[in-house]
């Protein structure tokens, strides 16, 4: 295996620059949408939403979706939850107005959703409360420092549990997407950070090397098509 894939990139993503706005936004989250649509990596957030309700009644539940981008995955939690006759308060949090912006938007029909600019890192956000956090693509965003903490917050903030579905860093996966996004893409965002998100992201011993050093015991983690690690605690 070439060693581009033996660690972790660092490299910030075009999507990484909270003031991008105009034309583009919308057009890359549009793609965003329908490439994790017909990959099927959507429904590993699902997936670990089940398997947290499993261990507790959950009643009402208030789940926060952070990196929400335009909010694919929650009008999907919300779609399921109508199904199942779950009740949910849905929150997408992103720190990009111009995201949060067409997050609205596009969203509007969903009376459970709603949105906010918000820093994870900020002290306001530290103190907030949900019973179930999401993060889907979002923590490869971040450099090990950061996730241990992150991990460690959330672990606090989360009534119920965390659900993280992110990318498996493997050569199938980055030569896949890389050629999907130069064939169909109009996003010069999508065509440059669709292959850097797998380069970033995880192999399985770096997620527990992760969860060591958050100090959290209990989680379950797998494998799940296309790529992608399911990571629930």
């Amino acid at each position: 295996m070439s060693s581009k894939f033996k660690y972790r990139a660092y490299d910030e993503e075009l999507m990484d620059d909270l003031s991008a706005s105009g034309p583009v936004i919308p057009q890359t989250l549009r793609e965003l949408e329908t490439i994790n649509k017909w990959l099927g990596g959507n429904f590993v957030t699902i997936d670990g939403i089940i398997k947290l309700i499993r261990r507790k009644n959950p009643g009402k539940l208030v789940i926060a979706d952070l990196g929400c981008g335009g909010g694919d995955i929650l009008k999907l939690v919300a779609g399921w939850a109508t199904q199942k006759k779950v009740d949910v308060k849905l929150i997408g949090f992103d720190a990009n107005p111009h995201i949060i912006e067409y997050a609205r938007e596009n969203c509007k029909a969903f009376e459970n959703i709603r949105f906010e600019v918000q820093d994870i890192f900020s002290e306001e956000f530290k103190e907030r409360e949900f019973d179930i956090i999401l993060c889907t693509l979002f923590t490869h965003h971040f450099n090990e420092e950061q996730l241990t903490g992150i991990f460690k917050q959330f672990k606090s903030q989360a009534k119920i549990g965390v659900v993280i579905n992110d990318l498996h860093r493997h050569p199938v996966a980055y030569h896949s997407i890389k050629l999907l996004v130069n064939l169909f893409s109009k996003s010069e965002l999508v065509k440059n950070d669709g292959p850097l998100s797998v380069l970033r992201s995880f192999k399985r011993k770096e997620l527990v090397q992760l969860m060591n050093d958050a100090e959290i015991g209990r989680y379950s983690l797998q494998w799940m098509w296309a790529f992608r690690w399911q990571l629930v605690f």
